[in-house]
């Protein structure tokens, strides 16, 4: 986690040194595009597991594959409106079919979509609680990314590569 608050760092900086509005600060647009890029992958994690194997545990201890979808749903949904209005919270966790989970999935990166589209240089450094707004998305996209290693585990457990390693073209 200290890269994420590296960057949280550098986000209240970057706010602080009165960027014109007009203006894209350089860490908002590389945030947008590692959102973007693991928005790619989670999509086609959650599209090409096949359904059997989203009950699927690498261990007992841990969250099946699907509950691993769930969780990233919920927390952005959680996380990413709370930059653009009231913090709703995600349904996910009570979703059982591949269906179901999948257009949770893709709701919660609609709100997030909506919160990285309405971040500007003016109101990057706004605080919504105990964050910036930028630096709420930060924090989103580094969760994406710390959970994005934990469900490519379970690709390769089943024989499957993940979005980040195919080198086949289907990037």
């Amino acid at each position: 986690m200290n890269r994420t608050a590296l960057l949280i760092v550098a986000a209240s900086l970057a706010g602080a040194a009165g960027l014109q509005a007009q203006t894209t600060n350089p860490l908002i647009g590389e945030m947008k595009r590692a959102y973007t890029q693991y928005k790619g992958y989670w999509t086609k994690v959650a599209a090409s597991m096949p359904e059997e194997n989203y009950s699927f545990k690498p261990v007992p201890e841990i969250r099946s594959f699907g509950e691993m979808v769930a969780h990233v749903a919920d927390h952005q949904t959680g996380f990413c409106s709370s930059v653009t209005g009231p913090r709703k919270a995600g349904d996910a966790a009570t979703k059982k079919t591949k269906a179901d989970l999948v257009a949770a999935l893709a709701a919660s990166y609609a709100e997030c979509d909506k919160a990285w589209d309405s971040i500007t240089d003016a109101n990057a450094t706004e605080m919504v609680g105990q964050r910036s707004k930028l630096g709420t998305l930060i924090v989103d996209v580094a969760h994406s990314e710390e959970e994005y290693g934990y469900i490519s585990v379970y690709f390769r457990l089943k024989n499957m590569v993940p979005p980040s390693s195919d080198r086949s073209g289907g990037r």
